[in-house]
């Protein structure tokens, strides 16, 4: 029996899980390419040896002992290691073998009722099949028998963790590489510097730990200086990690077969270096080390103080990590004050640079030609590409795709990380039930559905994509707890996407096999997310005196579901959810609760909804024949905007007409607002759910009534309203405001809650003058 594992997994379940057939469907995450099934099991106990081939390859034995700690707690046994593999029964042998130019990470696993043996060209091979047998161990010890042979899809898997917003021990950092490369991950990109802190000792430059590591406070919530609204919580924060425990963590990694890519931001993100020595910058200071997020307009300077100090900085940054990639930020670096330094343009007319855009390609260039003459290669975030790109950079892009996809075009290799997908620090549920986060929406089910090589490139092309990674900013994760929750289980989700072979992605296939890894989790003692129940995302009404309630949740078929129906928070005594069922709604509405409830007895936020009864809205008079298409629209610019009520004292700066309630564009000032007002056109009689996405503020009113309230400073998010509608025209009213930041509006309309969405630029109208 041979086949891909992914679209075959699920149904495979209920036929092969048999004592009858005596076949174990595994459920390993991520995928592996092939899986050939056997018969019986094979039975790990106090007697079952670890053996190698030599006793003196230093490299096997730290396998072989890394095998142990993996699989004595499994058996409750301490397990030997003995030379020699021969052994024809009760054993599991780690095989270094020369084979036919394999991939560098590929394995092959072999379980049989007798022995285990894993093989494989290389240690980091060995390992990954070492991380397999450790999925597979069922309860009392028994490994199905079964043929694995794997390869990863890409060679750099990599998760992210900034360390400047806020700080975590070194014990933390271990656990998270431990969780790393579990999942078969081999870069940990460390991001050690920042506006808020600098978190790594430089010992030619001893004032980055002694100042620069240190923040007088944090800033409380959501609040930004910037606007005019910043509460610091009052606190002294900091802390920094010294060389030893730097080397003691790049050893730690190394024995997982994890590469930790450092990353020291340049020219911007610099302000707690410019705190600690402010002749860095192109402006005379004093600094203090930032308290609240965002862009700073203090960069470095472009003067040769300070590449020298650069220099120095990386000179020591690459003695402590012996990776081939160092990371240099590149991103988010106003010019400002290099539009206003003199010695800044000084450099400009020196260099024949045109602009300073350009002044920034060159500042990443002579950092470039250092690292490559010390043997090293540069990764930059996307931003690096403005300007020109440095010869052999390779660049992150997080800013969507096209960034990436112009790298690759340039012959330049990219990590795919765009924050549409790869950002862990966005939501992944209702914002009602989540923990504070910086906003986006990135839900497992997204995640997975992640692919990292665009369609659009050529094959030669596309063999630039190195991978992808997922980043974790941590401006609202105070704890490694906390951190747990934003990454866990998304990063499964990820793991699967950059090792398994495309053509394998299986949604249910992978929900399928996620209760197995939750237990996993448990045994590490990760804090991870369980997934909320779907189907109360938002309040549903409905025209009739009942609605179906159909819900789920992706913790997969082992995970029961708990309801109740006057609002409250379910418990071990509240109904379980056995299917659909139909919920009789009286005058005023009823409150469903639902909770996840996972076998080990963790569970979910409370998920909540309200059904209620509703009328259909009249249409107007207004016919299509009397109408022009497309709703007028009104372009406002104002700083300092806060709501969109503000836009009501503002004249436009233009109007016009447009079939399209969003942003064609977003080449914009930073403060900015429109009003859309016009006739929608409804099909047929029916409620409509309304979703309305934006960065910042905006509300919906249809017929005047309002039905999406989402005002406020707040970064891009989706709100929800539904509204029985009779066929024919109604009023429609969008209004929007942007302060800064990101720049995002959208409207779409559905029909009923679960329906297909209706293409509103089809159905819009405005009065003719």
């Amino acid at each position: 029996m041979r086949f891909i594992l992914g679209a075959l997994l699920a149904s495979f379940t209920a036929t092969l899980c048999s004592a009858q057939t005596g076949v174990h469907v595994i459920k390993v995450v991520p995928a592996p390419v092939y899986v050939e099934y056997g018969t019986g099991v094979f039975s790990i106990n106090a007697s079952t040896s670890i053996r190698v081939a030599a006793s003196e390859d230093d490299s096997l034995r730290e396998l072989a002992n890394f095998l142990v700690g993996v699989l004595s707690p499994a058996v409750g046994a301490d397990l030997t290691i003995e030379t020699g593999i021969d052994s024809p029964t009760n054993s599991i042998s780690l095989v270094l073998e020369q084979r036919g130019a394999p991939a560098a990470e590929a394995y092959r696993l072999e379980s049989n009722t007798a022995r285990i043996t894993i093989s494989s060209g290389t240690y980091a091979g060995l390992f990954y099949g070492i991380q397999t047998l450790r999925q597979l161990v069922l309860p009392a010890g028994m490994v199905p028998a079964v043929v694995i042979e794997d390869e990863p899809r890409f060679g750099y898997r990599g998760m992210h963790l900034d360390v400047g917003r806020h700080m975590f021990p070194v014990s933390f950092i271990k656990k998270y590489i431990d969780l790393l490369a579990t999942y078969k991950f081999n870069r940990f990109h460390w991001h050690l510097t920042e506006d808020q802190g600098w978190r790594i000792e430089i010992l030619k430059y001893p004032r980055l730990t002694e100042i620069g590591a240190y923040r007088s406070e944090t800033a409380v919530e959501k609040n930004f200086e910037p606007l005019g609204d910043y509460i610091g919580d009052g606190q002294p924060y900091g802390g920094f990690f010294t060389q030893d425990e730097i080397r003691e963590v790049v050893e730690y990694a190394r024995q997982r077969h994890v590469t930790i890519i450092p990353e020291i931001e340049m020219p911007g993100h610099s302000v707690a270096a410019l705190a600690a020595y402010p002749e860095l910058a192109c402006t005379p200071g004093p600094f203090e080390v930032s308290t609240y997020w965002g862009v700073r307009d203090d960069i470095y300077c472009p003067s040769e103080r300070t590449f020298a100090f650069l220099e120095d900085v990386l000179t020591e940054v690459m003695g402590l990590f012996p990776g081939e990639y160092i990371h240099i930020g590149g991103d988010e670096a106003p010019r400002v004050r290099w539009e206003q330094s003199t010695l800044a343009q000084e450099v400009m007319i020196r260099e024949g640079l045109a602009d300073e855009h350009e002044l920034q390609s060159y500042f990443i260039r002579r950092i470039e030609r250092f690292l490559l003459d010390h043997g090293r290669r540069l990764i930059g975030w996307d931003e690096i590409l403005e300007g020109g790109l440095a010869p052999e950079a390779t660049v992150m892009s997080w800013r969507g795709m096209a960034g990436g996809i112009d790298a690759a075009r340039q012959g330049h290799d990219v990590i795919m990380t765009p924050g549409s997908h790869m950002y862990f620090d966005h939501y992944q549920g209702s914002r009602d039930l989540e923990p504070l986060a910086i906003g986006g929406f990135s839900p497992l089910e997204k995640v997975y559905s992640f692919e990292p090589v665009p369609d659009e490139l050529s094959d030669e092309e596309a063999g630039h994509i190195l991978g992808a990674q997922a980043n974790v900013w941590t401006e609202y994760m105070k704890t490694g707890d906390h951190v747990e929750y934003m990454v866990a289980p998304r990063l499964l989700a990820l793991a699967e996407v950059v090792w398994s072979p495309r053509e394998a992605r299986d949604w249910e296939g992978f929900v399928d096999r996620l209760p197995r890894q939750f237990v996993l989790l448990d045994e590490m003692g990760i804090n991870y997310r369980v997934p909320s129940v779907t189907g109360l995302e938002g309040d549903r009404l409905t025209l009739g005196n009942s609605i179906t309630v159909e819900l789920s949740t992706p913790a997969g078929s082992e995970a029961i579901i708990r309801y109740t129906l006057d609002g409250s928070d379910p418990d071990e005594e509240s109904n379980v959810y056995d299917g659909p069922f139909e919920l009789a709604i009286p005058e005023g509405g009823v409150v469903v609760a639902g909770r996840t409830t996972m076998p080990s007895g963790r569970t979910s936020a409370v998920a909540r909804a309200r059904f209620g009864r509703t009328e259909l809205q009249p249409s107007t008079d207004a016919a299509a024949a009397q109408l022009g298409n497309g709703v007028r629209y009104f372009y406002y610019e104002a700083n300092g905007l806060r709501t969109v009520d503000g836009l009501g004292t503002l004249d436009p700066v233009r109007t016009g007409v447009t079939d399209v309630i969003g942003l064609a564009d977003t080449d914009r000032p930073e403060g900015f607002g429109y009003i859309f007002e016009g006739y929608l056109d409804i099909p047929a009689d029916a409620v409509y759910r309304f979703d309305l996405t934006s960065d910042d503020g905006s509300r919906l009113w249809i017929d005047g009534q309002l039905v999406v309230d989402h005002d406020g400073l707040h970064s891009a998010r989706t709100r929800t309203g539904m509204l029985g509608l009779a066929a024919g025209m109604h009023t429609i009213k969008v209004a929007f405001f942007q302060a800064g930041g990101g720049k995002s509006l959208k409207l779409a309309m559905f029909e009923d809650a679960e329906g297909a969405e209706v293409d509103v630029s089809q159905r819009l109208f405005h009065a003719n003058d």
